[in-house]
Parts: structure tokens; sequence; C-alpha cells
């Protein structure tokens, strides 16, 4: 990306968090209306966690090209128009009239909504490499700011007895209706891959990998000479585990906690629906302090610290028989969620030569708890209850404290004004 001044850094940096937080709205939108879509289908935990399952299979039919067409069309086009089918495709969700029918909306609608991640991700990622800046996690905080409204709005409308149709048509038409003025504050990220790309074409062939950490660069004169085309190295490969864990346990709250509130700890519907709002909150103020976290411990220290949060929370979560025993659980579940995806967004970001690659690939991986998560909550649910079957993702927290040094930063790219060793303790 060509230099940018100081001040147009910010604007950008702004704008992206306002992408952030409108996205955040609208999935937190839909999850907050999924008992009323259950009721209107009449169908179980399993058979609905099989229609869940397809929105990460939509995401992940499609991350994988948005890196690609990020660096072609720039990140700003991709959101535009990713954007837009997520919005239509939610206000169709509610008036699906059986669980396949539902499936197949919601494959589309996870299509879409995973394009406008990557593509939101990456714009943030050169922003913040840009800046120098550790801004990863306050876009995260927008996503999780706006997920409380989002979640708030739809408590209110289920509360006002709202029908999740007219509710749901309303959430779409407004973010989009937001969302294209948030975006005049993007910068043009197209050239901050370009000059690599053409010296990749003129090198030829690439060196088999090492499978180590990212593609190396041989550096002469103080520019990059040849850069391997592989990108989905091991260190990519184990972020994306990271991710994948993370995502997995963030997203079995959006798809069931709600559901658990309401059916196994016995509150309304409206107080199961703000639970999650009470989830995004704590996931909101976390990451609003991610960047003094990660400066204090380290990234590495920040997603161990995270893990251990989450299995205090997601025990408490499932075992609690009192909703304020709940409640505090869900508080303590979102603030360990926080940090972990956007640590792996900016360690994806540092692939040297191809970080809008680098974020598709974890992006990918990681996406694939939203595949596994709702059809194996839901499977284990059926077998015996929610609030066990909730319990699994305890496993899957220890799996983030045992992973996290592969997130560790590189030297040459690590954002922000400490020093490589420092941030990476």
């Amino acid at each position: 990306m060509e230099p940018t001044s100081e001040r147009r850094l910010v604007r950008a940096a702004l704008s992206t968090g306002a992408v952030f937080a409108l996205s955040g709205a609208l999935g937190a939108s839909w999850v907050a209306r999924i008992p009323a879509v259950r009721d209107q289908l009449h169908t179980r935990p399993g058979p609905l966690g099989l229609a869940l399952l397809c929105a990460g299979a939509g995401s992940l039919l499609t991350m994988p090209f948005v890196g690609r067409a990020a660096t072609r069309w720039g990140s700003r086009r991709v959101v535009v128009w990713s954007a837009l089918g997520a919005c239509v495709l939610v206000a169709l969700l509610p008036r699906a009239r059986s669980v396949p029918e539902l499936g197949a909306l919601l494959l589309a609608y996870g299509g879409f909504y995973g394009a406008w991640d990557v593509a939101m991700n990456v714009h943030g990622s050169a922003v913040e490499l840009a800046a120098s800046r550790p801004w990863m996690p306050r876009y995260h905080a927008g996503w999780s700011a706006g997920a409380i409204v989002g979640a708030g709005l739809g408590a209110l409308a289920a509360h006002a007895g709202l029908s999740a149709a007219a509710d749901l048509a309303l959430a779409g038409s407004l973010t989009f209706a937001l969302l294209l003025p948030a975006l005049r504050g993007f910068v043009d990220d197209r050239e901050r891959a370009a000059p690599l790309a053409a010296a990749d074409a003129a090198t030829g062939p690439a060196a088999p990998s090492d499978g180590d950490g990212g593609s190396d660069t041989d550096v002469e004169g103080g520019g990059p000479s040849r850069t391997r085309r592989t990108v989905l190295t091991r260190r990519l490969v184990l972020i994306g585990l990271i991710t994948l864990c993370g995502t997995t346990v963030e997203g079995a709250a959006a798809d069931w906690l709600a559901l658990h509130l309401h059916d196994d700890v016995h509150t309304t519907a409206a107080v199961a629906a703000a639970g999650y709002a009470v989830f995004s909150l704590a996931m909101a103020a976390t990451r609003y302090s991610g960047t003094w976290v990660t400066d204090r411990v380290g990234r590495v220290g920040s997603l161990r610290l995270a893990g251990l949060v989450c299995v205090a929370g997601i025990g408490l979560t499932a075992t609690a028989s009192l909703a304020s025993v709940a409640f505090l659980g869900t508080l303590l579940w979102g603030m360990g969620t926080a940090l972990v995806f956007p640590a792996a967004m900016s360690a994806g970001g540092e692939t040297p030569g191809r970080p809008s690659d680098g974020i598709a690939a974890v992006s990918t991986i990681g996406y694939g708890g939203f595949l596994i998560g709702p059809p194996l909550i839901g499977l284990l649910a059926d077998a015996t209850t929610l609030a066990r079957a909730l319990l699994v993702l305890v496993v899957l927290a220890v799996a983030i404290v045992a992973l996290a040094s592969a997130a560790r930063p590189l030297g040459q790219v690590v954002p922000g004004r400490r020093t490589a060793s420092r941030s990476a303790r």
C-alpha cells in the first residue's frame, strides 16, 4: 500500500471499525431470533444444528477466494457486494418453511457473510501494518459492539412480539444503508500485493516450502527479489487451528446460548436473547483493552490467558441452575473468546508477501468451527442434554492454550512500537 498520511490512516481505521460493527449487528440480529425460527419450524436441536451447519459450509466455500479478489479489486468492492448479499438473505431466513429450506438459505447467507468477514479483515490488516499499530483487537471490538446492539434490538423485538421476519428485514435494510457511508473512509489496499505479485510472476516456479512458518523472501538492496508461492505453511495451519477452536467456542455461544438459557436455565425468551448481548458486551470490553493486554503479556500470553478464562466461563454457564450464575459464566465466556480471532488475523496478516492470502487461509480453516460446532453440539444435545453438550467446548479452550505459541509474531512484521521479542513473549 502506498505511503498514507497519519490522518488518512486514522480515518481508515475508524471506517474499518464501523464496517466491523455493522457486520456484528447483522449477525447478532439473526442469532437473537434463532429461538423464534426454531419454534415456528417445530424442530429439535439435532436438525436445527444441521441447518446451522450450512452457514459455516457457505463461508468455507467463498472464503478461500476472497484474498485474491481483494488483491485484484480492492477490499472495499468485495465488502459492498458480499454485504449486500448477506443483508438480503438475512431477511429471508425467518421465511423458511422447513429445516432443509432454512439450511439452503443459511448456505447462501454464510457464503456472503464469510466473504464480507475476510474482506474487512484484509483491509484492517493493511491499515494496521501501514500505521505500525496493533489496531486489530479494536476492529473486532467494533464487531462485538455491533453485536451488542443487534442482540439487544433482537431481544426488544422479541419482547414486543415483533415477528422474526419483520425484525430481520428491518435489520438487513438498515445495515446496508449505514454501510455505504461507512466505506468512504476505506483506502485502496490493492497496491500492497501488486509489486510482490509481479516479482513472483517474473521469478518463475517457487522453491519448496520449508514448512515451518510462512513464505520466505530473499532480500537484496532492501526489497524482496523472490517470494514463495506456497501460502498454507505449518505456521498458518497451526494459527488456523487456534482460530478453529476459537470460532467453535464463539459460534457455540451464538448458536446455542439463548436456547440453553431458555430451556435449561428456564429464563424467558427475552432474557435468553439478552444473554447473547451480555456475551457480546464482554467481548467488546475485552477487545477494546486488547491492545493494552497484548502490550503487557504479548500475543502468546494473551491467547493462553484467553483459553483459561474460556474454561472457567464455559464450565460455569453449562453447569449453572441459576440465571445469575449462568450470566456470570457467559460474561467470562465472552471475555475469554474475545482476543482469539483478532490475534489470529494479525498473525495471518504477517505472512510475508501475501498478507491477504494469509488472512484468507487462516479464516478458511478457522471458519471450520462454524461447520463443526452446530452439528456437534446439536447431536450431543439430542443424546444427552444441551448443558452437557456445551462442556465439550472446554477441551477446545484448553487446545487454544496449548497451541498459542504458534501465533508468535514474525520479527520483521510486528505491528506496534515494541520490539518483536518483547511482544512475542
